[in-house]
C-alpha cells in the first residue's frame, strides 16, 4: 500500500474512533496522484462563496456542496409553536436574535453534493405543494447550471412534505427523472403502514395520503437503508430520531473535514440550537428529538464538523459552537 494512503487511512481511523457515526470514505476520494504527500496533492480546506441570492457553493476538501434555497415561509407565532414554553420566552429568544417576535420565518434549503463523479441531492423541498414563497428549488438549481436530470441520487431525511413533495413537479412527473431515491427504512415502514394510517388521528391523515401520493407509484424503485449503514459508498447515515420515527442525517469525510447534514434536527436555529431542550411543534417524539439534538450537536462541536440544517439561516451550512447551555450557529456564507 502506498505509504501516504496508509497514513490517510490511519488518520481517518483515528477520527472515526472519536465519533459514534461510522464515517466513510476519508481516503478513497484521492486518486493515486492526489494522496497527501504526493506531488499532485494540495491540501484543501473549507471555502464557501455565494453564487446568487439563495445559492452558495462550498468546497469541503475535494467535495463540492451547493446549498440551494427552496424559499421561505412566514407564519404567525403562537403558543403552539414551541409547546410547553411560555410564548413570552419564545418571543424574547427571537428578539435577542434580531428576528422580531410577531411571526416566525422558516427557510427551506436543500443541498447538492458533488463527489466521486456523482451528483447527490439531500432532500427535495416543497415542490409546488408548499406555502407561498416556497417551491423555488428547481428554478434555483437551473439558475446555477444544475440540471435536475443530472442528479444521480436523492437522499431523503424523513417524510414530512417539505422534504419529499419536491420529488414530483406540478404535473406529477418525477422532478429528478434519472435519480435513485434513498430513504430510511424505519421512516418508510412507519409512514407506509396501512394499519397505522387507518388508526392515525384525522389531523395526520393528509400526511399519510401525501406520502403515498409521492412514493406509491415508484415504491419498487425506492432504496431503503438502515440508519447507521452507508447510503452510498462514502456517504454515512446518521440516526437522528425523534423529529420523525426514522429521521436520519447524512455525512462524509474529505480531506480531514467532516460534513453532516442534519435535516430537521433543529428547526429555527435561534430557538432550537440556542435552546436545544425546546421542541418545535413538528417534532413527533419530542423527548427522543431532544436527546438526538444534544448528542449530535455535542459531537459536531467536539469534531468541528461542517454542519447543515434544512431550516437554518444564510447558506444553512456552517459551524456550531457552545453558547451557554445551548449552541450558536455561524453560517459559512451569511
Amino acid at each position: 500500500m502506498n505509504p501516504t494512503r496508509r497514513a490517510c487511512l490511519r488518520a481517518s481511523a483515528a477520527l472515526a474512533a472519536a465519533s459514534s457515526i461510522p464515517w466513510l470514505g476519508g481516503c478513497a476520494d484521492f486518486g493515486p496522484g492526489d494522496l497527501p504527500g504526493s506531488v499532485a496533492y494540495r491540501p484543501k480546506g473549507v471555502r464557501g462563496v455565494a453564487l446568487r441570492d439563495g445559492v452558495a457553493r462550498t468546497e469541503i476538501g475535494s467535495t463540492v456542496v451547493t446549498s440551494v434555497r427552496d424559499g421561505s415561509a412566514t407564519m404567525p407565532l403562537d403558543e403552539n409553536f414551541v409547546p410547553g414554553v411560555p410564548l413570552a420566552q419564545v418571543r424574547q429568544a427571537l428578539d435577542d436574535a434580531g428576528l422580531g417576535s410577531a411571526s416566525v420565518t422558516i427557510p427551506f434549503t436543500a443541498f447538492v453534493v458533488e463527489r466521486r463523479n456523482r451528483r447527490l441531492l439531500l432532500d427535495a423541498g416543497n415542490g409546488s405543494f408548499g406555502a407561498p414563497g416556497t417551491g423555488r428549488l428547481l428554478a434555483n438549481l437551473r439558475e446555477v447550471g444544475i440540471d435536475p436530470a443530472s442528479i444521480h441520487d436523492v437522499l431523503i431525511t424523513h417524510f414530512h412534505g417539505d422534504h419529499i413533495n419536491g420529488l414530483r413537479d406540478a404535473d406529477g412527473k418525477l422532478a429528478f427523472p434519472n435519480a435513485t431515491i434513498h430513504v430510511p427504512a424505519p421512516e418508510w415502514d412507519w409512514w407506509m403502514d396501512d394499519a397505522r394510517m387507518r388508526a392515525a388521528p384525522a389531523a395526520m391523515s393528509g400526511a399519510f395520503e401525501a406520502t403515498r401520493g409521492v412514493f406509491a407509484p415508484i415504491a419498487a424503485d425506492v432504496r431503503r437503508f438502515a440508519p447507521g449503514a452507508e447510503a452510498l459508498p462514502g456517504i454515512a447515515t446518521i440516526p437522528a430520531f425523534g423529529h420523525t420515527p426514522g429521521h436520519t442525517g447524512f455525512g462524509f469525510e474529505d480531506g480531514g473535514h467532516r460534513f453532516a447534514y442534519l435535516g430537521d434536527l433543529a428547526n429555527v436555529a435561534a430557538l432550537f440550537l440556542r435552546h436545544p431542550d425546546w421542541s418545535v411543534r413538528f417534532d413527533m417524539d419530542p423527548e427522543t428529538a431532544k436527546r438526538s439534538r444534544r448528542r449530535l450537536l455535542d459531537e459536531a462541536v467536539a469534531g468541528n464538523w461542517v454542519v447543515a440544517g434544512f431550516h437554518w439561516p444564510g447558506s444553512a451550512m456552517g459551524r456550531v459552537a457552545r453558547s451557554g447551555d445551548g449552541y450558536e450557529f455561524a453560517p459559512l456564507v451569511p
